[in-house]
């Protein structure tokens, strides 16, 4: 509603000039209050207001003993919906929410006590339509009046809201420990499962989460995780048709666009008011998706960019754990396949090498034979012959030996004798 101020009415010193909150000041029926009208106004309070009005930063101001309020413009985003109506408001009417919780800390200073001082007092408030988390730093302090019997006309108070700061942090925490978690993982299923783990304890930005890992033909997802959900309820089903375009998380949608579904409002929830975003996990190949993540929205928060770029972070950070854990996979399936190989190998040797041996026993004997005997008439070129083919048979059963050795120390099944050995004289041979 646009306010109005006629140029001709000469307004108090503190009133004068522009802005929002001294045109509705100016033009507030006061004496319908217990402060009464302005013109009755104590000199600290003109000062105050005066004081009040001109600064920047959020103030309001408690006078009397029924708390009524006046407030500048820095203070009117952190009124919502309040404003303009607590204007004038006692404080236990404008934030009868929490009116419990503020008494107190208005009265000390009011009534005598210390001042006020608190660096983050969480307080849950209705000021844009729905109970908000919320976080600020106060200071209440006294305002001497003369006027009044107890010499304190009010209670100043200076506020700055830290909600985002500290719901910023709190977030950071949380893909800090999602990230730490989930690098352990060795499979797909449990990169879900330890990103789930991670956020189990952090309801009051992620009420619920589920994650599922698409199956290579595209058409269905597999549950791998969930937290602050059990799973088989009926949005958190073990198995989910990729292409139902009855659901009302809508993954049809989202397998087919590639883009999140963001703020869905569902029914048949234990809390209706939670909204829920569906998230497609990427993957490291084109048009292709790991999985998908369904995130809870806490009734508590405004769900707006910052919310947004929050669940897209998580969605990074499980992406990446997922694609780590899938090369784990890949590479541990190919170390099995050669080591499979490297056994076949192994247990090919080892029967080759027997095979070989059998033979080559069958003729070294028979060799020996002929060679050793004295009286066996045979030629020189003859016995030449004979003795080549046995030093050639022995030299191949060596080699056979060796690869028996070899298959031996492959298999595991190799016992070694140790002997002293002089180290000089066997390298001097050996060079």
């Amino acid at each position: 509603m646009e306010i109005i101020s006629s140029p001709q009415v000469k307004h108090p010193d503190f009133l004068a000039g522009h802005g929002e909150m001294k045109e509705r000041i100016r033009n507030f029926d006061w004496a319908s209050t217990p402060l009464g009208s302005i013109d009755s106004w104590s000199p600290s309070l003109r000062t105050m207001v005066g004081i009040l009005l001109s600064n920047r930063f959020p103030m309001l101001l408690w006078w009397g003993p029924s708390y009524i309020s006046l407030y500048n413009d820095a203070y009117i985003p952190i009124l919502g919906t309040k404003h303009p109506r607590a204007l004038g408001q006692p404080v236990s009417i404008c934030w009868n929410e929490i009116w419990h919780i503020l008494q107190p800390l208005i009265d000390s200073p009011f009534k005598g006590g210390p001042s006020t001082w608190m660096e983050d007092i969480e307080l849950e408030i209705n000021r844009n339509g729905f109970f908000e988390e919320t976080h600020f730093t106060i200071a209440y302090s006294p305002v001497p009046d003369e006027t009044m019997h107890t010499r304190i006309g009010g209670v100043l108070a200076t506020v700055n809201e830290i909600t985002e700061k500290v719901i910023g942090e709190r977030r950071v925490n949380i893909l800090r420990k999602v990230a730490a978690h989930s690098t352990e993982a060795k499979t797909k299923e449990e990169a879900c499962a330890l990103a789930a783990e991670a956020i189990m304890k952090h309801q009051e930005d992620i009420p619920f989460a589920m994650f599922y890992l698409i199956d290579q033909d595209n058409q269905k997802a597999n549950l791998a995780g969930t937290a602050g959900i059990k799973a088989g309820e009926q949005i958190s089903p073990a198995v989910i048709e990729l292409t139902d375009e009855s659901s009302q998380l809508q993954y049809s949608n989202v397998m087919r666009t590639g883009r999140p579904e963001l703020g869905i409002q569902l029914s048949g929830m234990s809390n209706p008011e939670n909204l829920v975003c569906v998230i497609p996990i990427p993957s490291n190949k084109p048009h292709h998706y790991e999985g998908i993540i369904v995130l809870g929205v806490s009734p508590r928060l405004q769900f707006n960019e910052s919310y947004i770029s929050f669940f897209e972070l998580l969605t990074t950070q499980v992406a990446t754990a997922v694609a780590n854990a899938g090369a784990f996979e890949e590479e541990r399936k190919r170390s099995e396949a050669l080591e499979q190989i490297d056994r076949a190998k192994t247990a090919f040797f080892s029967n080759i090498s027997h095979e070989f041996r059998t033979p080559l026993t069958l003729m070294l004997g028979p060799l020996e034979e002929l060679i050793n005997e004295p009286h066996n008439n045979l030629s020189d070129g003859e016995r030449q012959n004979i003795t080549t083919a046995h030093r050639n048979a022995m030299r191949l059963l060596k080699l056979v030996n060796s690869l028996l050795d070899f298959s031996r120390i492959e298999a595991g099944r190799q016992q070694a004798n140790f002997s002293l050995e002089d180290m000089a004289t066997t390298t001097k041979n050996l060079a």
